[in-house]
């Protein structure tokens, strides 16, 4: 292809991105807004974390992530 050929293909690629991304702007103001945004969220959902340590035995089988394996040198 030439040049001229490839600067044709990306003018029409960019044409028809446009006219799409028109196509989506003119349907998202049509568009109810979803969920509405002042709602507070729903406490039900979400999940406490507690503040106590976890228990040290759910780790003896893992490698310290970045450091390598326990009880060896990092390279």
């Amino acid at each position: 292809m030439s040049l001229q050929d490839d600067l044709t293909a990306v003018r029409r690629n960019l044409d028809e991105l446009t006219r799409k991304v028109e196509r989506l702007e003119r349907q998202a103001a049509h568009r109810p807004p979803a969920g509405g945004g002042s709602a507070p969220p729903d406490p039900s959902g979400m999940v406490t974390i507690p503040d106590t340590p976890y228990d040290s035995s759910l780790w003896t089988d893992t490698d310290d992530e970045g450091l390598g394996a326990r009880n060896r040198r990092a390279p």
